[in-house]
């Protein structure tokens, strides 16, 4: 130890080591030391001359601090020594390095150390990145911090978060690359999220923000990690929007794993995390006291949701978002921050900027947003006070610029707002008691300020965009100017004020209207050129050679010419498309008119604002081009260029290919229709044709079954004749033909009556079976009965042996009893203190035993006997069981076959009814018979007449034979 002690300042005589000799010396003693103190003492030194002397510590102590981290593994102290070292020498934070100065000089004094020239802070700024070069070199090493993190110890695994930290801020990508090939790499990392102190989930977060920045496999990672549902619940216990800087932090990686990735952020939407946001919103009705930290979290939250929803989205993601933030109530929370009052300004005009891209093609979203009312008094519609703000110059520039963007948005793809604000400027909607949108876009467009104007012409333009029938119904729009004059219309006004030289701003503001306006709309064209002075104006501020601020309004002008040509229907024989084009030439040349046409598409700011529909200008004076207009541009500068170039034959071609176009497509739709018309036509004959056939077969069965029935009555009619026809000759014809029927029916009903008499013979026999069977049953039942008699015996039985075991077991205990007896005079025998009562006693004590003992034998024949008589009742009890569980089995079979012989006497009564109902049918069949043979004049006997001739028959047989 005093070795440590002169190294680190202890009073010496000799002189003092330099500091680059000190470190030579510690790093000696780390690398030969054999006891583990010695070897923490060094590191602890080290440690302690890192920040000074930060080269000369990176330079000769990294390796021997890396072999500290894999050797001595079992002592977390001189782990974290190692750890601080190595943080100490990579980072290039400035709070760590304000004590830093430039590398020492050989003599070990420092020039101008308080002060560092320019040349040594840049030397010092790039250490951390030599060093974690060097660091990063072999992957390894950033593995084994990776598995240093395991350590739950907080002086191993704090510093080595801090590290790690340090080294993806100076080498991000390389460090990236290496733990996402790292086995658990970013599960490890992941694992400080929960880590219950809050310094190390603190900086965990830190280190995650640097892990995740622009590398989206490791943010998709990440996420499926479970990242999502951590960081939310952080937030929640933090405060939400009132928290600290760790809100802050979790916002940002938030922000990092939400951005541009859209795998992400349809798992966030999926997770229904979205609905979680809308408690960050819940803004109190005191807004008089905002942190700055409260502020910094909800502009960071606000963020998040533009996130989910930015245009730059695909449709269908931005679409689903849209929906589940209207559903989950976020669009109608911010809307509440949209009319609050004490709202910071910087907050306003984000959640203006939020509520935009959330509404922005959403039909659902516009609708909800146009029927949000201001709390004041009367009510107004947000749309009004929204535009009140940007029409007025004494609000800040990038809330009016915010309030555009909104506007703009609500308008975007949604036709019913665009006839609702055209609406508001129509003579016959106009409410001179309320301020209407139309109202405030119509003073912003003619105020003497030049946003405004510029403002209020994109706000008229969006209203009009891919909207034909709302153009058409702006042309009505009458303005009045001044007292005493008649009104105008809008598109007259708009072209006097640009003819009146007002500002640049201004002037491009009308221009982009104006061509907006007239874009595929002749009759608009038709009512711009009626106005004499309009071409005019249009062609010298073409044909000019002015300054480069004015080439943008000749650029404009061009255009709107351009499409004065397009979309001209020649209905002004003044200003044809020829004339025109004509004018075109003589005045200003077609070369110039295209590179005038040209000079839009140059301009600087045309780029920035085709990039994303949002407008963000630096300034004012910058706010010149529109993100709608320059699609509008592109898509016509190339067809306006052609149209001024053709000639007018080839016009005249042009127009004859149209035309006959026109008429193949004419033709072709009439055929189109003709083919309609015959398919219907078509269909409604097969339908007729296949209900015919249907017809037609139900026609042909009925027929068909007519016939048969035809048939059956000829077969019947001849079988009735043939046998009329059999009768003896003696006989009339009608009389034998009856006796034959009479004969048939007589031997049928015989016949009949001799089944039934049958029948019942089986009946009879069946029913004396039953019998039979039920006294057999009643029997076995009589001796089931006797069976029970002979249990109740058996429980005689039972009972009497219950008592022969009781007196077993009083006999046993009194045998137990006497051994004991027995057992304690033996003792008492062999243990006797003296001869005389050894004698007397002994002599007593074999009687005793003598007496005990035959009382013993016998008590065990007696014994013996009983167990013998109660195993030869328990075998008589166990035949008697055998019996009465054969008599039960008896019994059931008997059961069994009676119901079986039960059912079948139901099926014999069945049959019996069947052959009653056969019989009276047969009847109703000879009643029918005799019915039809009386109805033919035929003499038919009843039954009673033949059971009388029956019996004068055998009277008269009985009276032959007594002759």
């Amino acid at each position: 130890m005093n070795f440590f002690r002169g190294v680190m300042g202890g009073q010496g005589a000799g002189p003092q080591p330099s500091g680059a000799e000190t470190i030579q010396k510690l790093c000696d003693r780390v690398a030969s030391s054999t006891l583990l103190e010695d070897r923490r003492d060094a590191v602890r030194a080290l440690k302690s001359l890192s920040k000074k002397y930060r080269m000369e510590v990176g330079t000769q102590a990294m390796d021997h601090l890396i072999n500290i981290l894999q050797t001595d593994r079992s002592d977390s102290e001189i782990l974290g020594y190692a750890l601080d070292t190595l943080y100490n020498i990579i980072c290039n934070d400035e709070e760590e390095e304000q004590d830093a100065v430039a590398p020492i000089p050989a003599s070990g004094k420092h020039k101008n150390a308080s002060v560092p020239d320019e040349a040594a802070q840049k030397q010092a700024d790039d250490l951390g990145a030599q060093f974690t070069d060097q660091f990063v070199q072999d992957p390894e090493h950033v593995t084994l911090l990776l598995t240093l993190l395991e350590e739950f110890d907080f002086h191993v695994r704090w510093p080595g978060v801090k590290l790690l930290t340090a080294l993806l801020k100076n080498q991000g990508v390389q460090m990236q690359g290496i733990i996402l090939v790292s086995p658990m790499g970013v599960s490890r990392l992941m694992d400080l999220l929960a880590d219950s102190r809050e310094v190390i989930r603190n900086d965990g977060l830190l280190l995650l923000q640097q892990l995740t920045k622009s590398n989206a496999a490791i943010q998709k990672i990440v996420a499926f990690e479970n990242a999502f549902e951590r960081l939310l619940d952080i937030i929640t216990e933090e405060g939400s929007s009132d928290g600290g800087i760790v809100v802050e932090d979790c916002l940002l990686l938030l922000l990092n794993l939400l951005k541009n990735n859209s795998s992400n952020q349809n798992f966030f939407k999926e997770g229904s995390y979205i609905q979680r946001m809308k408690p960050w919103f819940e803004v109190g009705d005191d807004n008089s006291g905002w942190s700055a930290q409260k502020v910094t979290n909800l502009h960071l939250m606000l963020q998040l949701v533009r996130v989910m929803v930015s245009p730059v989205n695909s449709p269908g993601a931005t679409a689903s978002c849209q929906k589940s933030m209207y559903q989950c109530g976020l669009l109608q929370q911010l809307c509440t921050i949209l009319m609050a009052t004490g709202v910071p300004a910087d907050i306003l005009t984000e959640t203006i900027n939020t509520v935009s891209e959330v509404i922005r093609g959403s039909q659902v979203n516009q609708d909800y947003f146009a029927s949000v009312n201001a709390p004041s008094t009367p009510p107004r519609p947000a749309i009004v006070v929204l535009l009140m703000s940007m029409v007025n110059e004494r609000q800040p520039f990038v809330l009016r610029c915010a309030v555009l963007y909104c506007f703009q948005c609500f308008l975007y793809k949604n036709q019913k707002g665009q006839g609702e604000i055209v609406a508001t400027l129509l003579p016959s909607t106009i409410d001179a008691n309320s301020i209407s949108a139309g109202q405030l876009l119509c003073g912003g467009l003619f105020s003497a300020d030049s946003l405004s104007n510029w403002c209020a012409a994109v706000a008229l333009a969006h209203a009009l965009q891919d909207n034909l029938t709302q153009k058409e119904q702006l042309l009505r729009v009458q303005l009045a100017t001044s007292l005493g004059k008649p009104p105008v219309s809008l598109l007259q006004q708009c072209t006097n004020i640009l003819s009146q030289g007002s500002k640049v701003q201004t002037r491009v503001g009308l221009l982009m209207l104006l061509c907006t306006w007239i874009n595929n709309c002749p009759i608009a064209v038709t009512h711009f050129l009626h106005n004499q002075e309009n071409v005019p104006f249009l062609t010298a501020q073409i044909s000019e050679n002015l300054g480069e601020d004015e080439r943008l309004v000749q650029g404009l002008c061009a255009l709107l010419l351009g499409i004065c040509i397009y979309y001209n229907d020649n209905s002004l024989e003044n200003y044809t498309k020829e004339k025109l084009k004509q004018l075109i030439e003589k005045r200003i040349g077609k070369e110039n008119f295209v590179e005038k046409l040209g000079f839009i598409t140059k301009h600087e700011l045309y780029s920035r604002a085709a990039q994303k529909p949002q407008p963000v200008f630096p300034s004012p004076e910058q706010m010149l081009f529109d993100h709608e207009f320059t699609k509008l541009v592109k898509d016509l500068e190339g067809v306006i260029t052609k149209a001024v170039h053709k000639s007018s034959e080839e016009e005249k071609k042009e127009e004859e290919v149209k035309k006959t176009l026109e008429q193949h497509d004419n033709i072709v739709t009439q055929y189109k229709e003709l083919i309609r018309e015959q398919d219907a036509q078509i269909q409604e004959l097969k339908q007729q044709v296949a209900s015919a056939s249907a017809q037609n077969e139900q026609m042909q069965t009925t027929v068909t079954q007519q016939l048969s029935q035809i048939q059956q009555h000829k077969d019947q009619y001849n079988i009735l004749k043939l046998k009329l026809g059999k009768d003896n000759q003696s006989q009339s014809n009608s009389q034998g033909d009856a006796s034959q029927v009479n004969g048939l029916q007589t031997e049928e009903l015989t016949q009949l009556r001799e089944e039934v008499e049958e029948l019942r013979k089986q009946h009879t026999l069946l029913q004396t079976q039953l019998g039979d069977k039920d006294a057999l049953i009643n029997n076995l039942r009589s001796e089931t009965a006797d069976g029970s008699a002979g249990g109740s015996d058996n429980t005689e039985l039972l009972k009497e042996l219950e008592a022969l075991r009781s007196q077993v077991q009083s006999q046993s205990a009194e045998i137990n009893q006497m051994k004991t007896e027995r057992q304690e005079l033996l003792r008492r025998a062999e243990a006797g203190s003296s001869d005389a009562v050894s004698s007397s006693d002994g002599s007593l004590d074999a009687a005793k035993m003598a007496e005990v003992e035959s009382r013993l034998a016998a008590q065990t024949s007696e014994t013996e006997r009983l167990k013998g008589e109660v195993k030869s009742l328990s075998e008589s009890r166990a035949e008697l069981e055998q019996q009465l569980a054969s008599s039960t089995s008896t019994v059931a079979i008997l059961q069994t076959e009676k119901a079986k012989l039960q059912t079948e006497v139901q099926e014999s009564k069945k049959e019996q009814d069947d052959l009653l109902m056969l019989l009276a049918d047969q009847d109703q069949k000879i009643h029918s018979l005799k019915q039809k043979l009386k109805d033919l004049g035929e003499t038919v006997d009843d039954e009673d007449d033949l059971d009388a001739r029956d019996q004068t028959d055998d009277d008269y047989e009985e009276d032959e034979d007594e002759d």
